[in-house]
Order: C-alpha cells, then structure tokens, then sequence
C-alpha cells in the first residue's frame, strides 16, 4: 500500500503537477506583497491626506471606550475596526483586477493558439486533428443530404 501510494506521489511530482502548484505559491506570496505595498504605501496615504490626515487603517466605532483606573486599563475599549476592513478591500479589489487581466490575456493568447485558421501562432496537433475531422464530417454531411435530396426528387 506504502509503496503504490509512493509510486503515485512520484508520478505526481514528476509530472509537474507539485511543480505548477510550488511556483504558484511562490508567486501569489511575491505578488501579495507588492499588492500589500501598493495599498499602504500608494493608495491609502493620498485617502489619508483627503481625510484630513486621518489614517483609514486606524478608523473604528468605538462602542464603549477603555475604562482607565489611573494607568491601569480596568476594560479594554470595544470598536468596530473598519479602517482594516476598507484596506482589505481595496486589497481584494486590485488583487481581483489583476488576475482578471492576467486570466483574460492568457485566454486570449490560448484561443489565439487553438484557431486552426490563425498562420501567425503554429496550431497544437491536437486542434489540427480536431480541425481536419470536422472538416471531413462537414464533407460527408454534405455529401449524405445531396444524395437524399437527389433520391426523394
């Protein structure tokens, strides 16, 4: 049992399934940090200045302020945090924006692949097959209603 289940892991990382997946990771960790970047440093501080100097990531509602006993914190305050939730957000919105852009590209450049009749990117063997069967059916399907349109006259 040990040695199929090793067996099929090998064939797994061989195949650069593990591969794919590793590289994407790494990737999505770069990417998360220039998003993160760009968010803090790029977007958020011209919304501060708009805000009058106001950091979003720090604005919350506060529902019961901290109870002090002198320097001693008797009951920690207790707020709603939505300046982290709006900095999220546009987090989420750029993050969902660029791979929107990179998915469209790639599926662009993937149909640009896969038309048989496009002489500027060579064609997969695969489409070609698929192309030249269609063809020929198209052919016989022809072939087939002349010949019953020609009998039932």
């Amino acid at each position: 049992m040990q040695i199929k289940l090793f067996k099929e892991f090998k064939e797994f990382a061989v195949k650069g399934n593990m591969m794919d997946i590793a590289i994407g990771v790494i990737i999505g960790a770069a990417f998360n940090k220039v998003i993160d970047v760009l968010v803090k440093d790029v977007f958020l501080p011209p919304l501060t200045f708009l805000t009058t100097g106001v950091s979003l990531e720090d604005e919350k509602w506060v529902l019961q302020e901290a109870v002090k006993n002198g320097d001693t914190i008797v009951n920690q305050e207790i707020a709603v945090k939505y300046g982290k939730l709006l900095e999220v957000s546009v987090d989420f919105l750029i993050i969902g924006f660029t791979v929107f852009v990179v998915v469209k590209f790639m599926n662009k450049l993937k149909n640009k692949g896969q038309d048989p009749k496009n002489a500027t990117v060579k064609t997969p063997k695969d489409i070609e097959l698929l192309d030249k069967i269609s063809t020929q059916l198209e052919k016989q399907n022809e072939y087939l209603l002349s010949k019953d349109k020609g009998t039932s006259a």
